[in-house]
């Protein structure tokens, strides 16, 4: 992917293969003496069974200059999580795995809930809202970062390239993106980003008109993205949605909070793959089914409060004018993959995008039935202002688990 083509709407970072690993680390180690790093990995007991993870250790255990890794762990019992202590103990950097099914994190749920500041359903969302929430309270960090537990090519590279525009002291990044191709075992993905994501943008450009919302998410390569970095500074007052909706909440709060020179994408791979979704076209609680339905309804929730009026007809016309714009869009890719020699099974992508077209009005109806939804997890500035011992409380109930559990 390397060129040097700018959007004019976000800063992109190109690898043009021009800076080794080893000069991005070194710079690194320097700007980290002033500005520590913390990375965060939420995790599934289940990923410490795959093939993924225990690669991203290895990776990790090598780099240099991070200050804290937070593992936040979800659907995981005692045992489990005894296990988990262990196998993240390779690790050398100082590290904590918070259970968030553990009966002291449960009391620190029922805490929020009785002062009406539920953090919302189980889910990746949750899961890095309190991760957050413990670098906010360890008050030692300038950057946080994120990346997913299953990816499949990872190397640590991709950490450094994707932290380098926000360490930087004389960059003014608060937020970088990461972007890169979704290719691996020789086909294409990336369905929901490149048969959802980008035709829905456009085809609202079409339908409601220009909006610089619409035009700053089409500005990026991968908006989908599980990986971004960004300086602490804004994490009290971030607003993320539980659901799968987090990647374009956090840009849709960037967009909200920052100046738009203050955001940018970063080019973190060449490659990259991870665990796919299943479609789950007979269940629209799972997989890419449900995945299409939540973003969708991100992005109606940020339009409406920035003042777009939708009704049914909005979203019938909507529905209509998507389909037709990803069956072109299909036909771009069928032929992009084919002259790279990449597989792509048309029939299947066409039935992806006619369940995207259904679902499109699944999360207008939803939208519409339920105008009074809070969807967003309250800001760490709003659950400090409740409950200002909470932060705190929630370091020591993580420190007591570890040592309760490790062997």
């Amino acid at each position: 992917m390397a060129d040097f083509h700018q959007n004019g709407n976000v800063a992109t970072m190109h690898n043009l293969r021009s800076t080794t690993l080893q000069a991005l680390e070194r710079e690194l180690m320097t700007f980290t003496q002033s500005r520590k790093i913390s990375l965060i990995l939420p995790s599934l007991f289940s990923e410490l069974e795959g093939e993924a993870l225990p690669n991203i250790l290895n990776e990790l255990a090598n780099v240099p200059y991070l200050h804290r890794i937070v593992i936040g762990l979800d659907r995981a019992d005692a045992d489990q999580y005894r296990h988990a202590l262990e196998f993240f103990d390779r690790l050398p950097q100082n590290h904590v795995v918070i259970w968030n099914d553990s009966p002291r994190m449960r009391e620190i749920h029922s805490r929020l809930d009785a002062l009406g500041l539920t953090p919302g359903e189980q889910g990746k969302g949750r899961n890095v809202w309190f991760c957050m929430g413990y670098i906010m309270a360890c008050k030692d960090s300038a950057v946080v970062a994120l990346h997913d537990c299953d990816i499949l090519t990872y190397q640590r590279e991709m950490l450094a390239r994707l932290v380098y525009p926000v360490t930087n002291p004389d960059f003014p990044y608060q937020l970088a993106k990461g972007f890169y191709p979704r290719i691996g075992e020789g086909k294409l993905n990336g369905r929901v980003s490149r048969l959802l994501v980008s035709p829905v943008l456009i085809a609202l450009k079409k339908v409601i008109g220009d909006r610089d919302y619409l035009d700053y998410l089409r500005s990026f390569r991968y908006p989908l993205s599980g990986e971004f970095a960004m300086r602490t500074t804004p994490l009290p007052d971030l607003r993320i949605p539980s659901d799968w909706g987090l990647e374009i909440g956090v840009l849709s709060e960037a967009w909200r909070n920052l100046a738009p020179k203050s955001v940018c994408q970063v080019e973190i791979a060449d490659i990259y793959d991870h665990k796919h979704q299943p479609v789950s076209a007979d269940d629209a609680a799972k997989g890419l089914s449900r995945m299409s339905i939540d973003i969708c309804k991100s992005m109606f929730r940020k339009l409406a409060a920035d003042g777009t009026v939708f009704n049914e007809e909005v979203f019938r016309t909507l529905k209509a004018t998507y389909y037709r714009i990803a069956l072109d869009a299909l036909e771009s890719y069928y032929n992009d993959a084919k002259f790279n020699g990449l597989s792509l099974d048309r029939h299947a992508e066409e039935m992806t995008i006619e369940l995207f077209a259904h679902n499109i009005m699944e999360a207008g109806q939803v939208f519409l039935d339920s105008p009074a939804e809070t969807p967003f997890i309250p800001t760490w500035s709003r659950v400090h202002a409740a409950d200002p011992m909470l932060m705190a409380n929630m370091l020591s109930a993580v420190a007591a688990d570890m040592a309760d559990y490790r062997a």
